[in-house]
């Protein structure tokens, strides 16, 4: 048997800088994969760190990395052709199916973008969905990701951006992402679904306003963030009582993610 702790070697194929501490690294991908999963990634001597699958296509995959500790640091140094490692893709990740024929809102704060980042373009110009609105939010135009797209979502309307705060020279949105929940389109309220990602105070915030707005908790998912060390269910750093979000998550539907208290 494979021992299933052993990473597997991953080319990088491209790197593309997003802000002053965060890139995309292109992989080569030999594995199937859903958007909202993650790898454990690694190098060796150095460490691992769980990392959210922010896209991927045919032989490639993408995962957005920020520089902020040893592991993000040595990876920094590297660029295509050399190597990472990597285990999985591990997680519960987004069903497109459960979206099918709904009104779909996605709501994502800062590096929560990420693992949604592929639903949105699945859905941009599908079909299989009556309508999609996304919400963005990050904390400055500074710590804006994926630049070019989020441009071209907003210029075709169907995403709302807005940083908490912002210099003169910023002509977009200010203000906290709650503060925009109001100007979704809820006249079909039943036909709404809604995945909301980032950091946990702000999912939170606007789950609770969500509540308010009469939102059925079954129509909410969520992504945890969690220190998913192993992946495998078996080192219990994710554990909440008695779910590993590695193996149950890291996406929920909020009914379920509610009662995951620490």
């Amino acid at each position: 048997m494979k021992n299933p702790f052993l990473p597997h070697k991953m080319e990088i194929l491209d790197v593309i800088p997003e802000t002053e501490i965060d890139s995309t690294f292109v992989l080569a991908l030999d594995k199937p994969v859903k958007p909202g999963q993650f790898l454990e990634l690694s190098l060796p001597g150095v460490g691992e760190a769980p990392i959210s699958v922010s896209d991927f296509d045919e032989g490639r995959l993408f995962v957005t990395i920020r520089k902020v500790g040893r592991l993000t640091d040595a990876i920094f140094t590297l660029g295509p052709g050399d190597f990472l490692f990597a285990r999985g893709p591990y997680g519960n990740g987004f069903d497109y199916q459960d979206f099918w024929g709904s009104d779909l809102k996605v709501i994502a704060g800062g590096t929560g973008l990420a693992p949604v980042k592929k639903v949105i373009k699945n859905f941009i110009d599908s079909d299989k969905v009556s309508s999609l609105q996304v919400l963005l939010g990050f904390k400055t135009p500074e710590d804006i990701l994926y630049r070019e797209e989020v441009r071209a979502w907003v210029d075709s309307g169907v995403a709302t951006l807005t940083v908490d705060k912002a210099g003169s020279d910023w002509g977009g949105n200010t203000g906290l992402i709650t503060g925009y929940l109001k100007g979704l389109d809820l006249s079909r309220l039943d036909k709404c679904k809604f995945i909301v990602v980032g950091p946990p105070v702000m999912i939170k915030f606007v789950t609770l306003e969500l509540l308010l707005l009469k939102v059925p908790e079954d129509n909410i998912w969520v992504s945890l963030e969690r220190k998913m060390s192993c992946g495998l269910g078996k080192c219990g750093h994710c554990k909440i009582d008695e779910t590993y979000v590695c193996l149950e998550g890291p996406v929920f539907r909020f009914q379920r993610a509610r009662r995951l208290l620490d």
